[in-house]
């Protein structure tokens, strides 16, 4: 009953928050980690069994294969203007009776030309004045997960994220954050029903400024000087549904189906609403005697108005590849980062390597 309870406060928490807060904060840590998650549109907060799930759902670090695992992954956007990176590591501790895990994910775009002192004293330009720095997003989260008593295979597992947020830019500002995840996985024979609260509690970002380094420009300009402020993130909830069978003795299939609640205001997204809007997604994988996988995924569902002011549903595609080695696991998606039309597709890669078999 008290578990109920819980699952009916985490799905309530939302409509208590102040609907005033500015969407998108802190949005780099919704792009995702893994390239098997973006092969299949991130439709895995219910399916995920490796060391991701630290970032998808935590619960699901109790379905790793192997007593401790490690992954990679790296991507490019803007033509390689931004850099994504992601780092992770989770081991099973107390007789493996729980996981704990912790992620490094860094979102920044580096030699940024900075020309606020190109113009010297004496109102001379000097390109040797000009220096470069870096706007970069940071976060590390910090995993639990555990499985209720008995349950087996099948059965409940939960989880939770405490993860430290830190935001600079160059010498101008920086803020530093802190934010709460909970999770929940229930296996249910091919059945898996997931439920996760990202920044439950809400996220608070406290943002610093350096004076020093606008006082002069801006105040030539006729600019207002930044002040110290707290940007805020609102919960996000997220349900899944997996559906995993064998079509035949080496050949399995695995479906997914997830729903993005988003309790910031309304978005551009299938079903928008205030205060709560509704992004789905939809993820498939194949795989060949769990060595070789094949996977798709549609999600980024949204309506648009062209020049003629006719609207349309415009949706993003996703492919994935991966290749499982004994230990080692190498994981390739095609994934659509902007407006479909103009082709704008990345790569990303990511290795994982698993060490020693679960006891």
């Amino acid at each position: 009953m008290i578990k109920r309870l819980f699952f009916y406060f985490l799905l309530s928490l939302p409509l208590f928050v102040n609907a005033q807060t500015r969407k998108y904060s802190n949005e780099f840590l919704q792009i995702g980690v893994g390239s098997r998650a973006f092969g299949m549109a991130g439709s895995v907060v219910a399916s995920s069994s490796d060391v991701t799930a630290g970032y998808w759902n935590p619960a699901a670090l109790m379905n790793m294969k192997s007593q401790s695992q490690a992954s990679l992954m790296h991507s490019e956007y803007f033509s390689g203007i931004a850099k994504y990176d992601y780092a992770g590591f989770s081991t099973f501790v107390a007789d493996n009776t729980a996981v704990v895990g912790a992620s490094l994910i860094r979102f920044g775009v580096d030699d940024i030309p900075d020309t606020s002192e190109l113009i010297d004293a004496d109102g001379n330009i000097n390109y040797n004045r000009v220096k470069s720095f870096s706007a970069a997003d940071y976060a590390f989260l910090f995993s639990y997960a555990r499985r209720q008593k008995k349950a087996g295979e099948n059965g409940l597992s939960y989880g939770a994220n405490v993860k430290i947020i830190h935001r600079k830019v160059g010498e101008y500002g920086k803020s530093w954050g802190f934010g709460i995840d909970v999770a929940a996985q229930y296996k249910f024979k091919k059945f898996t029903f997931a439920a996760v609260g990202r920044d439950i509690t809400t996220t608070f970002n406290a943002w610093s400024y350096n004076p020093d380094k606008f006082s002069s420009i801006y105040t030539a300009t006729g600019n207002d000087i930044p002040k110290n402020s707290t940007e805020t993130t609102l919960p996000r909830i997220i349900l899944g549904t997996a559906y995993e069978t064998q079509i035949t003795e080496k050949i399995g299939i695995l479906a997914e189906a997830d729903l993005n609640f988003t309790t910031d205001g309304k978005r551009n997204v299938l079903i928008a609403a205030k205060p709560v809007s509704i992004d789905p997604t939809i993820g498939l994988e194949a795989n060949y005697k769990k060595t070789i996988f094949l996977r798709t995924g549609v999600g980024n569902i949204q309506k648009t108005t062209d020049f003629d002011r006719a609207q349309q549903y415009q949706f993003q595609p996703n492919l994935g590849l991966g290749v499982k080695i004994k230990n080692f696991s190498i994981d390739y998606a095609l994934t659509n980062i902007g407006n479909q039309s103009d082709g704008l597709y990345s790569n990303v890669f990511s290795v994982r390597l698993d060490f020693d078999k679960k006891n």
